[in-house]
């Protein structure tokens, strides 16, 4: 008893020591806003046109994209309404593969650049199927769609766990198999 309320103050101190020697960092909603290159929509197909915002130049900057990644070249981002955002738009080439690509913004005044994800798809968000079901591995599993074969291999596991045990319990005292 007295080994684990030792281990336990331990543990307990370790963390607090922990918690006292990292520094508290307060969450800025505006610092998480301005961070990046937000691209819209973020997964397009080639020949979609995709938008890009970003709020880290400043108000009233304007910044330089490229989409040479994805073979889309070079674009114009321009000065929001007032809300220090620049946005510009590319149009994804035919020929793009999928895959994800990284889109750049390169601040004008001082040269800052932010970056932002675009994934290239073969079909469109709203079209993509997604797997369902079951696969046929032959291994089998414990909610199989036949609740009389599950209860029967539940049965045989007991079955073959009784026998085991009994089987270990008269080895233990000796009797032999």
């Amino acid at each position: 008893m007295r080994r684990t309320a030792r281990l336990l103050t331990g543990t307990a101190l370790a963390v607090a020591a922990v918690g006292l020697a990292c520094p508290a960092t307060a969450y800025d909603g505006e610092a998480a806003a301005t961070g990046g290159l937000e691209v819209y929509p973020t997964s397009v197909v080639p020949g979609e046109r995709a938008m890009v915002t970003t709020a880290s130049c400043g108000e009233g900057g304007s910044a330089a994209g490229d989409a040479g990644a994805v073979g889309a070249g070079t674009f114009p981002l321009a000065p929001g309404t007032g809300d220090g955002e620049a946005a510009g738009h590319f149009e994804v080439p035919p020929s793009a593969q999928p895959g994800t690509y990284e889109i750049v913004a390169t601040c004008g005044d001082d040269e800052r650049r932010v970056t932002g994800d675009l994934v290239v798809t073969l079909t469109p968000a709203d079209e993509q199927v997604y797997p369902r079901g079951s696969v046929k591995t032959g291994v089998g599993g414990a909610l199989g769609p036949d609740p009389v074969q599950t209860a029967a291999g539940v049965a045989a596991l007991a079955v073959a766990a009784a026998g085991g045990t009994w089987l270990l319990h008269r080895r233990a005292r000796g009797d032999g198999i």
